[in-house]
């Protein structure tokens, strides 16, 4: 059973950082794409960024360009968002999402994936 867990949200005020975690076990496939998607009150559920399991090329929303990093440790079945310069409208629910046999495209399109997180809560203060 696949399994993703994120964890790392919280409140912080603008100009701010922090590092998402999100753990995942379940893992048989090859071809994968982790992404990172988050949903304010209102609003649809939007990607990130992604991390490809073939070549480790990431993609980024130009919301997020230069302000936030992904990252991925192999050895502990991690991936990372380090999110830097945070502004009140990155306040959301963030998730992370892996979505099987895309790990070549790496899209931000939240249909394309097929296991979600929980989602952790971040707040970003003015």
């Amino acid at each position: 059973e696949v399994q993703l867990v994120e964890s790392g949200g919280g409140l912080v005020q603008a100009g701010g950082s922090l590092r998402l975690s999100c753990a995942a076990s379940g893992f048989t496939f090859d071809d994968y794409a982790i992404g990172w998607f988050r949903q304010a009150p209102g609003k649809e559920r939007e990607g990130v960024s992604c991390i490809s399991s073939s070549d480790g090329s990431t993609y980024y929303a130009d919301s997020v360009k230069g302000r936030f990093t992904i990252s991925s440790d192999n050895a502990k079945n991690t991936v990372y968002l380090q999110m830097n310069s945070l502004k009140p409208e990155d306040t959301a629910v963030y998730y992370c999402a892996a979505g099987v046999g895309v790990g070549v495209l790496c899209p931000l399109s939240p249909p394309e994936y097929d296991y979600w997180g929980q989602g952790t809560q971040v707040t970003v203060s003015s």
